[in-house]
C-alpha cells in the first residue's frame, strides 16, 4: 500500500520548496519549484503544442547535469516571461552555474493556456509574468495551498476549473516521490459531469472526495464518450489547453533515470484526464531528483518506484481540480458545486 509524505505535496521531497503568484482580475498566475542545491532534471513532452524554455538542455545527451528551479505558468507563450522573473531572484541570491565567471540559473519553464478565461488579459506593451515569477520565486516555501492558485489560477478542464495540484507518496524503500500539476486539460478529469474522478483507484484516504467508481456499467459507453464540455471561451481550439507538471523524488538518478521518471508520471496523466496528449495539449512533465535520500534504485525497486510516479501524478491532478475554488468571472463551476 502507497502511503502519503506528511504534508501530501511535492515539498515531501527534500530539497524542494514552491513558490506561488497569482493575479486574480488577470485569472493567471505563476507556479516555481525551487531546487535548494542543484537538481538533476529531465522532462518528456506528449502534447502536440507544448509551449517551453530551456527543455533541450534536459536530454540526457545534453552537457548540463543540474537545474536550479522550474516554472510553470498560465499565459500561453507570454508566461515564458516568467522565467526572468525566477531567474532574476536567483541571480540576486548568488545562485547559478559559473560560466566564465557569471552565475547563470538554470531554469526551465512550461506554460499552458489561460488566456481565454474570463480574465482581464489588456496588460499594455509587456505582459506581468515576469514579475509574476520573480515574486512567486520570492514567496517559495515547504508549505502552500492547492486549487485556485499560481498557474492554477485560470486553470479549465472540460466542464469543470481546473487547478493546481500536489502529491507525495513514500515507498517501503523510504524513497519519496512527489508531483506538482496545473491542469488545464482538453479532457476530463472526472466522468462525464458526475463527481467522479478517472483516478479513483490511486487516490489514498479522502484527498480527492474518496468516492471511488460510480456503479453504472450499463451506462459505461455513454459517459466515456461525454468529455467535451470545453466550448466555452474557445478553450478547445487547438494549443489551448495543456497539463503541466513536476515530478520528484529524493532518489539518486542520473539524467537518463530522470527523463524515465518523467515518461513514467504520464501514465499518470493517462489514468487521470481522459482524453489526454491531445493535438490541442501541450502535456509535459519535469523530472527532478534531488538525491537527498542518498538511495540508488534496485532492478527490483524501480519497477515500484517508477509504478509509484504514475499514481503520484493522477492524485496530483485529481486534488487540483478538487481544491478549485469558485472567483468572479468564471467561466465553469468547481468540482465543489457537483
Amino acid at each position: 500500500m502507497f502511503r502519503t509524505g506528511p504534508r501530501n505535496l511535492i515539498t515531501d521531497v527534500a530539497g524542494l520548496r514552491v513558490g506561488n503568484a497569482s493575479d486574480a482580475k488577470l485569472k493567471s498566475g505563476v507556479t516555481t519549484v525551487l531546487c535548494d542545491e542543484p537538481a538533476v532534471g529531465g522532462v518528456q513532452i506528449l502534447g502536440g503544442a507544448p509551449g517551453t524554455r530551456e527543455t533541450d538542455l534536459l536530454e540526457p545527451h545534453n552537457s548540463i547535469e543540474a537545474v536550479h528551479a522550474v516554472v510553470l505558468s498560465g499565459g500561453s507563450a507570454f508566461g515564458l516571461d516568467a522565467a526572468s522573473g525566477v531567474q532574476a531572484a536567483l541571480r540576486e541570491k548568488g545562485i547559478g552555474v559559473d560560466v566564465g565567471g557569471f552565475r547563470v540559473p538554470i531554469v526551465p519553464a512550461a506554460i499552458l493556456f489561460d488566456l481565454r478565461n474570463g480574465g482581464d488579459k489588456d496588460w499594455g506593451r509587456y505582459p506581468p509574468y515576469r514579475d509574476l515569477g520573480y515574486e512567486a520565486a520570492q514567496a517559495a516555501t515547504v508549505d502552500f495551498p492547492l486549487g485556485t492558485i499560481g498557474a492554477g489560477t485560470g486553470a479549465l478542464s472540460s466542464g469543470l476549473k481546473g487547478g493546481l495540484g500536489s502529491a507525495s507518496t513514500v515507498l517501503d524503500s523510504g524513497v519519496t516521490i512527489g508531483a506538482l500539476a496545473a491542469a488545464n486539460p482538453t479532457g476530463s478529469v472526472t466522468i462525464a459531469r458526475t463527481r467522479y474522478f478517472w483516478a479513483a483507484p490511486f487516490e489514498i484516504g479522502d484527498e480527492f472526495g474518496g468516492l471511488g467508481y460510480p456503479s453504472m456499467p450499463d451506462d459505461a459507453r455513454r459517459i466515456l464518450l461525454k468529455h467535451r464540455d470545453k466550448r466555452v471561451g474557445g478553450q478547445a481550439e487547438a494549443g489551448g489547453n495543456t497539463t503541466i507538471a513536476v515530478i520528484a523524488t529524493d532518489a539518486v538518478l542520473t539524467k537518463a533515470a530522470a527523463k524515465r521518471l518523467a515518461i513514467s508520471a504520464h501514465d499518470g496523466f493517462v489514468r487521470a484526464i481522459w482524453p489526454v496528449h491531445t493535438p490541442a495539449d501541450g502535456d509535459l512533465v519535469f523530472a527532478l531528483a534531488t538525491g537527498k535520500s542518498g538511495t540508488e534504485l534496485s532492478a527490483d525497486d524501480a519497477i515500484d518506484f517508477f509504478a509509484a510516479a504514475g499514481a503520484t501524478m493522477a492524485r496530483a491532478i485529481s486534488r487540483g481540480i478538487h481544491a478549485a475554488t469558485p472567483a468572479d468571472g468564471d467561466l465553469f463551476p468547481v468540482w465543489s458545486s457537483r
